[in-house]
């Protein structure tokens, strides 16, 4: 999975390629302890860094939302829209469960078939890997990570997910949990 779809993870942003809109990967903005999740706020900041730079033009922001008190689009559009991004950049994906769901609504749902994946390196393979499946001509956009040892707990979980995804799409031929009707969005290269 690493192998196959590592010349389409990015660092530099002089040398990402022109897809103007990116799928933002959701993660919860607290830790379990409450406090600020870097991961959130890593991606949330090379969300802004690709708007500011003017190598994005919209966002879909992707991610669960099982509650009134967990709303992870929610949450990564207050973030957006403080830093500066204007809400008219800005699509909610509500059903966004895991990675399988919100890359394959990114082109179902959201008609997009050429995105810019923002999360971090070792969670950007997996997507890659789902959207290659799904011919989506995507690259990643990676956002730092924080010291090994914070993220030591989410690589382990990402151990497993790898091998999960292959026995999603090669074996149990897995579908995301919700679809529901297309929607357009509005990609406005005007700022």
């Amino acid at each position: 999975m690493v192998w196959s779809t590592s010349s389409d993870v990015f660092t530099d942003l002089q040398q990402l390629p022109d897809h103007r809109v990116a799928l933002v990967l959701g993660t919860s903005h607290k830790t379990v302890g409450g406090g600020s999740n870097p991961f959130f706020q890593k991606r949330m900041e090379k969300a802004y860094e690709l708007y500011r730079l003017g190598k994005v033009d919209h966002f879909i922001l992707s991610g669960d939302n099982r509650s009134v008190y967990y709303n992870e689009p929610m949450e990564m559009r207050k973030a957006l829209l403080k830093m500066g991004v204007p809400d008219y950049a800005i699509t909610l994906d509500y059903a966004g469960l895991r990675t399988l769901d919100s890359v394959v609504r990114c082109q179902k749902i959201f008609g997009q078939n050429k995105i810019i994946i923002i999360t971090q390196p070792f969670h950007s393979y997996r997507a890659l890997f789902i959207s290659r499946y799904y011919d989506i001509d995507a690259v990643a956009m990676v956002a730092d990570e924080p010291d090994f040892d914070y993220a030591l707990k989410v690589r382990f979980r990402e151990y497993f997910a790898r091998p999960k995804a292959v026995l999603d799409l090669y074996i149990l031929k897995t579908s995301p949990r919700f679809l529901g009707e297309k929607e357009k969005i509005k990609v406005s290269t005007t700022r």
